[in-house]
């Protein structure tokens, strides 16, 4: 396995929720982390000092990612601070209700562009250093991907094409560089899910509960300091996929 004292992650959308767990668990490993956020200045700003009070080093990168030009200009600063780049982990996403007679070409744009063509850039511009390091890159997929549902058409479009977009990104920068996913669900719902709602949902999970963010996050650590696995993905749902 390898040490990841001492290297370097960037880990976007790791102002809040998910990716900032995922952003803390690497920290405490004690990583340097470049927390990326766009709107969530003071969730990053709190992950970073959750991380340096654990004994790692952190520093929170602004970035809206619906611009490519600011993606990559997102990675160029992390190299900058950072000093090089270990590990680069997927995780800002558009998780955007659409009912399917409402879909229309904005939504397509906003969330085929920050699910699936950022990661690539971002991906893409950030290779030649993942390369020098001979470091990996570890995507945030969704279990929707194998079990569709009604109401987010683009999102799970856009995770499905991700999954596959990474898996050909494993192909493309081996040996150097490993390339893994994970895919959640059930971790963190909305705030607007109603008490019912999250009951009905537990009912369906086998292992009788909703996941939480840390899980995600110690399934990235995992991934990270796996020296032998690419084009993986680990599946975080509980059993949920199982049941149907």
């Amino acid at each position: 396995m390898i040490e990841l004292r001492g290297k370097r992650a960037l880990v976007t959308g790791g102002g809040r929720r998910v990716g900032a767990a995922i952003a803390r668990t690497l920290g405490a490993s004690g990583m340097h982390v470049g927390v990326h956020f766009n709107a969530s200045a003071s969730g990053a700003e709190e992950t970073c000092a959750a991380i340096r009070a654990s004994g790692g080093e952190a520093v929170a990168l602004q970035a809206d990612l619906s611009s490519r030009a600011a993606a990559r200009e997102l990675v160029d600063r992390a190299l900058a601070q950072l000093g090089g780049l270990d590990l680069l982990v997927l995780s800002a996403a558009e998780f955007e209700p659409a009912q399917l007679g409402a879909i229309d070409d904005a939504a397509w744009d906003r969330t085929l562009g920050l699910n699936l063509a950022t990661p690539f850039v971002i991906a893409q511009h950030a290779a030649p250093a993942l390369r020098a390091s001979r470091g990996s890159v570890v995507g945030i997929t969704c279990v929707s991907r194998i079990l569709p549902y009604r109401g987010y058409l683009p999102y799970e479009v856009s995770k499905a094409a991700l999954w596959q977009m990474l898996r050909v990104l494993a192909v493309e920068l081996a040996p150097d560089v490993r390339v893994n996913m994970v895919a959640p669900a059930s971790v963190v719902p909305p705030e607007s899910m109603r008490e019912a709602q999250l009951v009905e949902l537990r009912a369906r999970i086998p292992l009788g509960r909703l996941g939480e963010a840390s899980d995600v996050a110690d399934a990235v650590l995992h991934l990270a300091r796996h020296e032998h696995m690419t084009g993986s993905e680990i599946v975080v749902d509980g059993g949920r996929t199982l049941a149907g």
